[in-house]
C-alpha cells in the first residue's frame, strides 16, 4: 500500500457524511454490515502532535471508589416489603437502637416507607475535607421506587475501610413515562437516584506527588516507540537529563524542588505537544451490530478466498469494487487492496456481520490481514 496515498472510502468531507448516512441507512435492516472508516481520509503517514495530558497521565493521580450501604426512608409505600428483605428490619432496629429507641423482643415491623440501599461515590485526587460528592443511590431490596425518599446518614468506605465521606440527602429520580386510557408506560429506573453533593468528604486521601523531586508519567497505552519520543520531547523543552523512559509506559521525570514549583512544572509539562508514534494496526469488528473501524495502517498481502456462495473481486487495479454471488468462485486478493473495500463489496451484497467476521479471521490466519484483528 501507498503509504501517501489514502484509502479509498471518500475523497472530500463530503463525501464523509454521504458515508454515514448510507451506512447508517444499511445498518437498519438485518444481516448488514456497517463501515465506519472516516479516519481513513488522513494519509497513513500524517500523525497529528497531541499534548501529554492527552497521551498520558501523572502516576497517583487518581479518582478512589467509595461504598456504603444506607437507609432511604419517606416513601410513599413503595419500600422494601419487609418479608422479604429482612435486612431492611434489621437495619431499622440497628438504627433506632443507636438512637435510643429500643424496640419489644417479638415486635415485628411491617414497614412500606423503607428501603435498604447502596451508595456509591467517586473521591477525585486531591479531595479535601469538607468538599462535597456527587452520590448514586441503588435500591438493593425489592423496593418499587426511591422517589421522594431520603437518604439518612450513610458513611462512605474506600478499599481499605476506613471512611473518607458522609452521605445524606433527598434522592432525585426523574421518572419518565406516559399514561393514557388507563393505560401507563415506564422508561427508566425508579430505583435508582441522585443527590448532587449530598456526601461531604471527611477524610483526605495522602498523596505521594512529587516526593523526591520525581514523578512518573505513565501512558495511556503501552508504545515504546512513543515513551522513547516522550522523554525525548520532555529532555528537548527542560533540559537534558529530565525525562528518561523506563519502560513502553512509564516515564520518570525530575521536578523542581518545592510543591508550588512542581505545580507549574506540571502544569507546563502537561500542555507540552508530542507527535506519538504511528499505531499498530488494528482492525475492530462488532459481532453484534456488523460495525468494523480500522486504522490507517492496515494492509493486505496477496490471497485467494472462497466462502460459502460469496464471490468477491478487489485489487491494485480495479478501483470500483465487484460483489456478487457464486458459489464456485475462488477470489483473488492482490496485496495492497484495501480493506475498505472488502468490507463495501460485502456490504452491498448484504453478507451478514458472521461472513465478515469468518473471512477477515481466515485472512489474519493466513497471514493475508496485516492487522490485529479485535472482536467485540
Amino acid at each position: 500500500m501507498n503509504p501517501n496515498r489514502c484509502l479509498p472510502v471518500c475523497h472530500a468531507p463530503s463525501g464523509i457524511f454521504s458515508a454515514l448516512r448510507t451506512g447508517v441507512r444499511r445498518c437498519l435492516r438485518p444481516a448488514t454490515l456497517l463501515l465506519l472508516a472516516a479516519s481513513l481520509l488522513l494519509p497513513v503517514s500524517a500523525v497529528q502532535a497531541e499534548r501529554l495530558k492527552d497521551l498520558a497521565s501523572v502516576q497517583g493521580v487518581r479518582q478512589n471508589q467509595l461504598l456504603g450501604y444506607g437507609l432511604v426512608v419517606g416513601l410513599d409505600g413503595s419500600g422494601d416489603q419487609t418479608t422479604q428483605t429482612p435486612f431492611t428490619v434489621q437495619s431499622v432496629v440497628s438504627m433506632l437502637q443507636q438512637l435510643g429507641v429500643a424496640l419489644p423482643a417479638a415486635s415485628s415491623l411491617q414497614l412500606k416507607n423503607v428501603a435498604a440501599v447502596v451508595v456509591t461515590a467517586s473521591l477525585p485526587a486531591f479531595a479535601q475535607p469538607g468538599q462535597t460528592l456527587d452520590i448514586t443511590v441503588s435500591s438493593i431490596g425489592n423496593a418499587k421506587s426511591l422517589r421522594g425518599g431520603t437518604l439518612l446518614l450513610t458513611p462512605l468506605k474506600g478499599a481499605d475501610g476506613q471512611i473518607y465521606g458522609m452521605a445524606q440527602g433527598s434522592v432525585l429520580v426523574a421518572p419518565v413515562g406516559l399514561a393514557a386510557n388507563g393505560a401507563k408506560a415506564q422508561v427508566n429506573h425508579l430505583s435508582v437516584g441522585r443527590i448532587t453533593g449530598g456526601a461531604t468528604v471527611e477524610r483526605a486521601v495522602a498523596s505521594t506527588l512529587g516526593r523526591d523531586n520525581v514523578i512518573q508519567i505513565e501512558l495511556n497505552h503501552t508504545d515504546f516507540s512513543t515513551a522513547s519520543l516522550v522523554a525525548e520531547s520532555i529532555n528537548t523543552h527542560f533540559g537534558p537529563g529530565t525525562a528518561a523512559a523506563q519502560d513502553g509506559r512509564v516515564i520518570r521525570v525530575h521536578t523542581p524542588s518545592g510543591s508550588d514549583n512542581q505545580v507549574t512544572f506540571l502544569a507546563m509539562l502537561e500542555e507540552l505537544t508530542v507527535k506519538p508514534a504511528q499505531a499498530a494496526a488494528k482492525v475492530v469488528l462488532n459481532s453484534r451490530t456488523g460495525s468494523v473501524v480500522m486504522n490507517q495502517t492496515v494492509t493486505l498481502e496477496n490471497c485467494a478466498i472462497s466462502h460459502g456462495n460469496l464471490s468477491l473481486t478487489i485489487g491494485p487495479d480495479k478501483p470500483g469494487e465487484e460483489a456478487k454471488k457464486d458459489p464456485n468462485a475462488v477470489i483473488l486478493l492482490k496485496g495492497g487492496a484495501s480493506l475498505a473495500d472488502v468490507v463495501k463489496a460485502l456490504n452491498s451484497i448484504g453478507a451478514s456481520p458472521q461472513d465478515l467476521l469468518a473471512i477477515l479471521q481466515a485472512m489474519k490466519a493466513a497471514g493475508s490481514l496485516r492487522a490485529e484483528l479485535e472482536v467485540i
